[in-house]
């Protein structure tokens, strides 16, 4: 019996100790998410200085990053974003996901945010999280030669969706679907 309340009170000792461990390396993850955040959003509004007002007067937005590969008839990605409800001013941390049908070839970095102009359109994006696009693409950027950014507005004007290219080439035509969802770690933690 004593060897069993010794084993647990050292695995109880064990969590403790590495628990700041944890809560450190959660936190990092999220300065880092603000900090892509942040750099997005300077991006955004110099290249379109309406945008600030837009995301001031909405009932959130969110800044996402991705990293895409297509290769021939298959490609896919994920990344990290942070969803602001600006009622609230509250932050959802999230991960995304796409997977694609088509023909393409290349690696393709890029930052969207969207803009949401609906309370329903955002609360479902957070709660549900799913999106379904046709996609016809050419971008090249190479550090700060070329480069692009695309607006589109979709779900009935209830969203608007800013792209840019980070850096990367790519060349693709495809369906793809992209899977959003809250980060439980990254909300968990804090």
């Amino acid at each position: 019996m004593f060897r069993s309340v010794l084993s647990f009170t050292l695995l109880g000792l064990l969590l403790l100790a590495t628990a700041p461990a944890f809560a450190d390396k959660y936190e990092k993850k999220r300065q880092k998410v603000q900090d892509m955040r942040q750099e997005v959003l300077v991006e955004l509004f110099e290249a379109r200085p309406q945008a600030q007002a837009e995301i001031d007067e909405a009932y959130g937005y969110a800044v996402f990053s991705n990293v895409g590969v297509q290769v021939f008839l298959i490609g896919g990605g994920g990344g990290r974003g942070v969803v602001h409800d600006n009622r609230s001013n509250t932050d959802t941390y999230m991960k995304m996901a796409t997977a694609s049908v088509g023909l393409g070839l290349g690696i393709k970095d890029f930052r969207a945010v969207f803009v949401f102009h609906d309370e329903e359109a955002l609360d479902s994006f957070v709660q549900k999280g799913w999106d379904f696009s046709g996609e016809a693409d050419a971008a090249a950027r190479s550090n700060e030669k070329g480069g692009e950014i695309g607006e589109a507005a979709s779900f009935r004007k209830k969203v608007s969706v800013y792209q840019f290219t980070k850096a990367g080439l790519a060349l693709q035509a495809s369906l793809h679907g992209t899977k959003y969802w809250k980060d439980k770690k990254l909300n968990r933690s804090r």
